[in-house]
């Protein structure tokens, strides 16, 4: 699936791929027995709001703080016919007051030394990686209906357990549902004497665990 994605969007990925997996898993097999309402957060390109449409949801939303990532969303949607709602604004605000059968996201995790500026939103999520992970962990139980599920992607270097504790705090219950061991990119490579020195890594260690985390509302 070729999506058009402008400068400073994010690029789809391993965790995009990975995530991608579990929501096809989530929608294409038995588990879902009615079309869900989805929305995804933080969708870039758009391409996980794009592959729940296809997979038969009833109606997808996707929200993006960036302008940039809106307009591309709204675009690749356009092109492929699909009717997608793709909103402006910070993380789950757009969408204040609403309920959903199945939120997907794949948020800023990256642990970085320095301050999120322009597209390094997208990625950079600050010294312990969790700026955007906490927040919506705190979100995402209340715009979920019975039965709903939450699956995001995430860094183990930013902590697995602590997502898994908060989701558990706001009722849902969680567990890891996919991993991968990939390759450090470039922005880790970078970052990989800094993370030694932390003692987030080991010394030499350039790969990283993802993990996709599958919460719900029972």
């Amino acid at each position: 699936m070729r999506l058009l994605r402008p400068r400073g969007v994010y690029a789809p990925q391993e965790d995009t791929e990975l995530l991608a997996e579990a929501v096809r898993s989530e929608l294409c097999g038995v588990r879902r027995r009615t079309r869900p309402d989805v929305l995804d957060v933080g969708t870039g390109t758009g391409a996980l709001a794009v592959l729940a449409a296809q997979c038969g949801a009833a109606r997808v939303t996707a929200v993006d703080v960036s302008w940039r990532a809106v307009l591309a969303a709204r675009l690749n949607a356009r092109r492929l016919g699909l009717p997608i709602t793709v909103h402006h604004g910070d993380l789950t605000t757009p969408v204040k007051g609403r309920r959903f059968d199945l939120i997907l996201s794949n948020p800023p995790y990256v642990v970085s030394p320095g301050r999120a500026r322009g597209a390094d939103r997208s990625w950079n999520a600050g010294a312990d990686g969790r700026q955007v992970l906490d927040r919506l962990c705190a979100d995402a139980p209340g715009l979920l209906r019975d039965d709903g599920v939450l699956l995001l992607v995430q860094s183990s270097l930013c902590g697995v357990e602590p997502t898994l504790d908060r989701l558990e705090e706001g009722g849902l219950s969680a567990r890891v549902e996919l991993r991968s061991t990939i390759p450090f990119g470039p922005v880790m490579a970078r970052h990989a004497e800094w993370l030694e020195q932390r003692g987030l890594i080991a010394p030499g260690q350039r790969k990283e665990d993802l993990v996709v985390i599958r919460a719900q509302r029972t």
